[in-house]
């Protein structure tokens, strides 16, 4: 059996979470998630715990089980405390700047400033204009804006410059040998 979907999600207090017939919903202090369940996949709630269960050993089966336990620990995480990614900006005269906590306008080269907006549920915070946090309680949201805005610049190899998780290494390489 799977390690990962056989262990129990711990609810804690202050989060309540509905089983529907194919779909689970955690509601908590930051707000609401809601996902559907594979059709194989049950949900049981015992006194505070949560224990996701698949029918027979099947390939698709086993991989389905762990997965759907992750999800809703995510959710239970997300609803309780949220998620962040930090970004940092790495060049001369690249920076960004807060418009509002849903829209983030960065400079990065090139010849007009990129405006991201934050889709529902997902905020944004410049510490230093060089720093950018994503916030949220949906994982995958959050994972995914931030990926989409170190697309717009990603760090080159050369100089390093462009936009880079926070403690990601980017690898160097030597430039042009002089003669």
């Amino acid at each position: 059996m799977s390690r990962i979907g056989r262990s129990p999600i711990a609810v804690p207090s202050g989060v309540e979470v509905t089983l529907r017939d194919r779909s689970v919903e955690v509601s908590g202090p930051q707000g609401t998630l809601q996902r559907d369940l594979p059709a194989e996949i049950t949900v049981r709630q015992l006194d505070g715990t949560l224990l996701v269960e698949r029918p027979d050993d099947e390939r698709n089966n086993r991989a389905l089980h762990g997965l759907t336990r992750s999800l809703i620990q995510n959710m239970v995480t997300g609803v309780t405390a949220g998620f962040t990614k930090e970004l940092e900006i790495v060049g001369v005269g690249y920076r960004a700047a807060l418009k509002s906590p849903q829209q983030l306008e960065l400079a990065l080269g090139f010849s007009h400033p990129v405006v991201v907006d934050a889709p529902a549920g997902v905020s944004f915070e410049v510490p230093t204009p060089v720093r950018i946090v994503v916030k949220g309680i949906d994982k995958e949201a959050v994972g995914q804006v931030a990926a989409d805005i170190r697309r717009v610049r990603k760090p080159e190899p050369y100089k390093g410059k462009g936009v880079r998780y926070a403690g990601e290494v980017v690898q160097r390489k030597a430039g042009k040998a002089a003669k």
